[in-house]
């Protein structure tokens, strides 16, 4: 009797590469500030694309006196025009911002991909068309903050200095400046050390949408750009997106002032699936939920508790389906996970997954073929794990999933909460009561139900304990922007 066939791959894709030509790099950026590129006081330095470490373009600095110039033009055009100006005028700005988001979406796309190393399908299908959503449902809530139950005579604080990380460089943008506009805020934007060349392709958007001058100002730079940002005299209000240490020393230097505060911190978001889970569709989740954008998402899925009669399924059909993921150039349509941000950043997913091992726990890879240049990290499974090991506990902020038991829908519960973050939830089961019951015992900001990283910006996000303070998107994120608004 022969031996059947063994199975080959299951698709061979032939590469799809993206064009690079819809996105014109130019070989350096200045800072924008007050409607125009100007230089930038500090030693320039350089964005480079992780997937090749090819350098992309040199870019800016911004020191004390560039911050202050921004600072300064935002405060002009808040007290002159902004400010003042028709709220229905404003909400016409952002509806032209989010349809030339749209019209140049491809461009956007490219761009992101190439300086951040996401896959093309994630920047094209989600990142772009989520930054276009925004500018689109604030624009409809500009000329209606006086009838969204956020107090009677709601203002715009004034000067809004903002700070957004490199995971999902456009649409923490949006995140930040759709709403602060909408409610007549002016921004003085930091865009991510690693991932500035699409806050500066927005710049452009601006002044093709004759937003005017000072209104946003976006200055270029690292940890102390941004320090300049939030601790300048003049700033109303403060937006931070990012790690939690950062945010910590945020909350010090501002502790004290007149400045309101908002943080999106951390996570380590449990995911949680139950024996009565549909398995395949709950894979696929589990899937999206920690691959997606290579694990760098603040509230990436990346505890799985799995009840114990199908722990042995779950993990088959996962690694199954991990199996099949593509692994390469961003720019291929065909890439599933690409390359990992910086080399700063590899070298900390590989410290605490070497941790994970020496700790006990048992790492899975699947076979996989990494290129030889930029960042890259395989997709990573750990069985085995404890709530006490570091992997369990610390966010890695990259391609691995930590995997864990429970008996109980208590036992579940307990493990879930036992984090200092609480960012975000999954559940999956087919029981409509047990969804109801466990999310409300979750202490977590966002909890999906059989699915996961699904977002909205008609929707508030935002977390507890140290995964930060406020909420962004829906009505209740524009009360952050608003004096005398009641949540």
């Amino acid at each position: 009797m022969t031996a059947p066939a063994q199975p080959g791959p299951l698709f061979e894709y032939a590469p799809a590469p993206e064009s690079r030509s819809i996105v014109d790099v130019r070989p350096s950026y200045g800072l924008f500030v007050d409607g125009e590129f100007v230089d930038g006081s500090g030693e320039a330095m350089k964005t480079v694309n992780p997937a090749t470490e090819e350098v992309l373009s040199e870019i800016a600095v911004g020191t004390e006196a560039d911050v202050d110039r921004a600072v300064r033009a935002a405060r002009r055009a808040f007290t002159r025009v902004w400010g003042p100006m028709r709220p229905a005028d404003r909400g016409k700005y952002l509806f032209r911002i989010a349809r030339i988001l749209q019209e140049r979406a491809r461009e956007f796309a490219v761009l992101e991909s190439l300086d951040n190393g996401k896959p093309i399908r994630e920047s094209r299908d989600v990142d772009v068309p989520l930054a276009a959503a925004h500018f689109f449902y604030h624009a409809g809530w500009a000329d209606k903050l006086a009838h969204a139950g956020l107090g009677p005579d709601p203002r715009p604080h004034g000067v809004a200095g903002q700070v957004i990380p490199w995971n999902f460089p456009l649409l923490m943008l949006a995140w930040k400046v759709a709403p602060a506009l909408a409610t007549g805020n002016t921004v003085v934007l930091k865009p991510a050390e690693t991932t500035p060349l699409t806050a500066l392709l927005f710049a452009e958007v601006c002044r093709q949408a004759d937003l005017p001058p000072g209104v946003v100002n976006v200055v270029t730079g690292a940890g102390d750009t941004g320090r300049a940002v939030v601790e300048h005299d003049d700033v109303d209000k403060v937006a931070f997106t990012g790690s939690t240490e950062v945010g910590r020393s945020i909350a010090r230097a501002v502790a004290g002032t007149r400045k309101v505060l908002t943080l999106e911190l951390g996570g380590k978001a449990a995911n949680i699936v139950f024996d009565d889970a549909p398995i395949d569709q709950a894979v696929e989740g589990i899937v999206r939920g920690i691959f997606f954008n290579q694990g760098h998402v603040c509230c990436a899925g990346s505890r799985l508790l799995v009840q114990e009669s199908v722990h042995d399924e779950v993990i088959a059909s996962l690694q199954r389906r991990i199996g099949t993921l593509r692994v390469g150039d961003p720019l291929d349509k065909n890439t599933d996970i690409g390359a990992i941000n910086s080399a700063e950043q590899l070298a900390r997913i590989r410290e605490l997954s070497d941790v994970g091992e020496a700790e006990g726990a048992h790492r899975w890879q699947p076979a996989c073929d990494l290129p030889d240049r930029g960042f890259w990290f395989p997709p990573t499974v750990f069985t085995g794990v404890s709530p006490a090991h570091r992997i369990a506990r610390d966010e890695v902020f990259g391609p691995v999933l930590s995997v864990m038991t429970f008996r109980t829908p208590d036992e579940a519960v307990a493990k879930a909460n036992n984090t200092t973050y609480g960012l975000s939830a999954g559940i999956w089961t087919e029981k409509g009561s047990r969804i109801l019951a466990i999310a409300d015992r979750l202490r977590a900001g966002v909890v999906w139900a059989n699915t996961f990283n699904q977002f909205d910006p008609t929707s508030p996000f935002g977390g507890y304990k140290q995964s930060g303070y406020g909420r962004e998107g829906g009505r209740h994120g524009l009360a952050a922007y608003l004096k005398g608004a009641s949540h």
